[in-house]
C-alpha cells in the first residue's frame, strides 16, 4: 500500500519543536496559515481489516505496522482528517506513527501537559470522544488550541498492545460531531484488529531480538572456548585454569571476557604456522 502524504499543509519556514507548547503552535498557525486536508478517498472496512491480517512481519517491523495502522484508519473511518498512534511505555508516551505533522504535535502537547484524550484512552484502554472541541471541559486548553488549528472533533481509542506497552489510536477531524455512533463502533472495531496486529508485531520483534541475543551469546561462548583451547595448548593447563586466566585479564584490563578471548584468538590466527 502506498503511504499517503501528510494531510496538514504548512509553509516550509514554519517549523515545530519536538515538544511544542500550545502558544508556539498557535502562533505558527496564525502567522503562516494552516488547514486540514479532509480525506476524499475511502476504503471499505472489510478491505482494511484484510490488509491488517495480511501484514507479513518478516517484511516489515513494528514501526511499519504502526504506520500501516495509521494510514488505513485514515482511509477507513468516516470523518477522519488525520490519524496518529500513541504508545506508552512506563511513564513515557510518544507518537509512533502519524499521517500529518499537526496530529503528532497535538499529541505531543498532551504528553507535555501530562493529560489529554490520547493519554486517558491509553491508560483506560477505552474510548475518549470529543464531539466538539468548542466547549470541551475535560481538556479545555488543549481543545481551545486544537480548535484554533481547525480540529473541531477527535476520537481516541485505547490499544492494549502488550503487558508493558499501551497505546491509543487518535483520529482528528476538521468538522464538529464528525464521529457518529456508527463511526465510533467502526473505530473501535478497527482498533481491535489493529491491536492484534500490533501485539503480533511486538511479539515478533521481541522474539527476533531474543534470537539475536541468543546467537550473540553462542558466538561469545564459541570464541571463549577457542581462547581456552589456545591457553591450554600453550600452558599445558586445564580448562578451568585457562578460563581463570581469561577472567583475570578481563578484570585487570576492565574488558569483557569475550573481548579478551577474541583478541587472543585473533593474535593466534596471525601467528605463522610452525
Amino acid at each position: 500500500m502506498k503511504r499517503r502524504g501528510h494531510g496538514f499543509r504548512m509553509a516550509e519556514s514554519c517549523s515545530y519543536p519536538r515538544n511544542p507548547d500550545m502558544s508556539c503552535i498557535r502562533g505558527c498557525a496564525r502567522r503562516k496559515g494552516m488547514h486540514l486536508m479532509t480525506n476524499i478517498e475511502s476504503l471499505d472496512p472489510g478491505d482494511a481489516f484484510a490488509q491488517l491480517g495480511r501484514i507479513k512481519l518478516s517484511d516489515t517491523d513494528l514501526n511499519g505496522v504502526l504506520q500501516t495502522v495509521a494510514d488505513l484508519a485514515k482511509l477507513t473511518i468516516p470523518g477522519a482528517s488525520e490519524v496518529s498512534v500513541t504508545l506508552v511505555r512506563g511513564k513515557g508516551a510518544f507518537t509512533a506513527a502519524f499521517t500529518g505533522d499537526l496530529a503528532r504535535d497535538l499529541d505531543e502537547s498532551q504528553y507535555a501537559a501530562g493529560h489529554g484524550p490520547c493519554l486517558d484512552a491509553s491508560a483506560a484502554a477505552g474510548t475518549m470522544s470529543v464531539p466538539q472541541t468548542a466547549g470541551e471541559s475535560r481538556w479545555p486548553q488543549w481543545a481551545a488550541s486544537a480548535r484554533e488549528l481547525g480540529v473541531n472533533s477527535s476520537l481516541s481509542i485505547g490499544l492494549p498492545v502488550q503487558d508493558t506497552v499501551a497505546g491509543a489510536l487518535n483520529i482528528y477531524a476538521d468538522k464538529p460531531d464528525a464521529f457518529d455512533d456508527d463511526a465510533i463502533v467502526l473505530g473501535q472495531t478497527f482498533a481491535g484488529y489493529a491491536a492484534v496486529a500490533l501485539a503480533n508485531a511486538h511479539l515478533y520483534d521481541t522474539t527476533a531480538s531474543l534470537a539475536q541475543q541468543m546467537q550473540a551469546a553462542m558466538d561469545s561462548r564459541a570464541v571463549i572456548e577457542q581462547a581456552k583451547g589456545i591457553i591450554m595448548g600453550e600452558r599445558r593447563c586445564t580448562a578451568d585454569e585457562a578460563f581463570s586466566m581469561l577472567t583475570k585479564v578481563s578484570q585487570d584490563t576492565n574488558r569483557k571476557v569475550r573481548d579478551v578471548a577474541a583478541t587472543l584468538v585473533a593474535r593466534a590466527a596471525e601467528r605463522p604456522n610452525r
